[in-house]
């Protein structure tokens, strides 16, 4: 299990697992050897609403940072989810076909969407949020939109 930055804004709480990272917009990506797994960032599910359709790419599909790696859908919005890494797409979540709100119920286990091989996880990790920045980025996000409500 890992371990959360925790914040409660208005009457939310918002979790940042430490052991991963994270785009600007709330994607993240464990790496795990040789192959990185995403998902959504608790913030990002819960500012999107009850996951009602997940809709990944295919296995075998190369990305490049930046391309659509997967889409989900609720009774609020439509979101395309863009690819945090370059690679290829070596594995999709079984559950997201009948389950897609395990994304709601544990976005950082049962909830995560693919597996990448990352062509070059060295030089796209640059490129990502550690813990702590993506953390200020949606802590500042969240206090913003509390302040419109």
């Amino acid at each position: 299990m890992p371990e959360f930055l925790e914040v409660t804004v208005d009457k939310f709480t918002f979790k940042v697992a430490t052991d991963r990272f994270y785009t600007r917009e709330g994607v993240w990506v464990l790496p795990e050897a040789d192959r990185g797994r995403i998902g959504l960032s608790d913030f990002l599910q819960q500012r999107s609403g009850d996951i009602a359709f997940a809709e990944i790419k295919p296995v075998g599909t190369a990305l490049a940072i930046g391309d659509e790696v997967a889409s989900i859908e609720t009774i609020k919005v439509n979101v395309a989810l863009s690819a945090p890494v370059n690679g290829t797409l070596i594995e999709v979540n079984p559950a997201m076909e009948t389950a897609p709100e395990a994304i709601n119920q544990d976005p950082y286990g049962a909830g995560w969407l693919a597996v990448i091989a990352p062509t070059d996880w060295e030089a796209d990790r640059t490129r990502l949020l550690d813990p702590p920045a993506y953390f200020a980025l949606m802590k500042a996000e969240a206090e913003a939109e509390a302040k419109n409500l």
